[in-house]
């Protein structure tokens, strides 16, 4: 199956220090890949090269066939490629129909006409409405963001990256922060994306990436030191040395 993204031989150095060491990454549709890896293995450096947030000494980054690098943050966006942030980054007085009809607005070039129309435009209501459903915000729709959970906090986020429709969708550690009994309305979510689409996580939860990614890619001093199957990881004695240790030790004895 062909890429529908591609970042070949990425490089980034900050004073002397390489953060990135010639990282190739290639995804298809449907792919469901997990970025792991110790604190100060390159992955938040990756994350920003791919998205335009820095620019790359070397390599070069692909969304479908086209050559992206050139492309800022919101250009890349518009192509298909849309990030999801660790930290949630939403109007606390807003809520998340309109945070959701604000998105599609903008998707669409008429965020200008927001406030007090929205809801007369039939086809944004009927997508907005869709993604509150798909995500189990119906609920709390009208309520303000500083009013709800930071577990719906962070579904509303995942909400907001669909709204723009990509290709590729960058999950930067969804369940961070989320309360243990929450995390199942995030694995929920995360099982509910629509199957074409191609999502690379990045998490520190190894219990979510296990149940979530069919393929895992390690990082460790910026360079990939495994690419494969979950199984396959825990049984692999560098990705056991740089991150796994005991965890997958407790995977295979369960």
């Amino acid at each position: 199956m062909s890429a529908v993204f591609q970042a070949l031989n990425l490089r980034k150095s900050f004073g002397g220090l390489a953060v990135t060491q010639d990282i190739s990454i290639s995804l298809a549709a449907g792919d469901r890949v997990a970025l792991i890896g110790p604190n100060g293995a390159g992955k938040t450096t990756f994350v920003n090269l791919v998205t335009g947030h820095l620019a790359p000494d070397a390599g070069n980054v692909s969304l479908a066939g086209r050559d992206v690098t050139t492309l800022g943050p919101r250009a890349r966006a518009n192509q298909g490629l849309v990030r999801s942030f660790q930290v949630t980054r939403l109007f606390p007085d807003m809520t998340p129909e309109e945070h959701l009809a604000l998105a599609v607005l903008q998707r669409t070039g008429r965020a200008g006409r927001f406030f007090g129309h929205y809801r007369a435009k039939a086809g944004v209501m009927a997508e907005v409405v869709e993604l509150l459903s798909t995500l189990g915000l119906a609920t709390i729709a009208d309520h303000k963001v500083s009013e709800i959970a930071y577990g719906q906090q962070r579904l509303l986020e995942i909400a907001l990256a669909l709204a723009l429709r990509p290709k590729v969708l960058l999950l930067d550690e969804p369940a961070a922060g989320v309360p243990q009994a929450d995390t199942p309305r995030i694995e929920a979510a995360l099982a509910g994306l629509p199957a074409d689409l191609a999502v690379l996580m990045i998490e520190h939860d190894m219990d979510l990436v296990f149940r979530f990614a069919r393929r895992v890619i390690v990082l460790a001093a910026g360079a990939i030191i495994f690419d494969g199957s979950p199984q396959e990881a825990t049984r692999d004695a560098r990705v056991r040395q740089a991150y796994l240790g005991s965890y997958a030790d407790d995977r295979r004895l369960a």
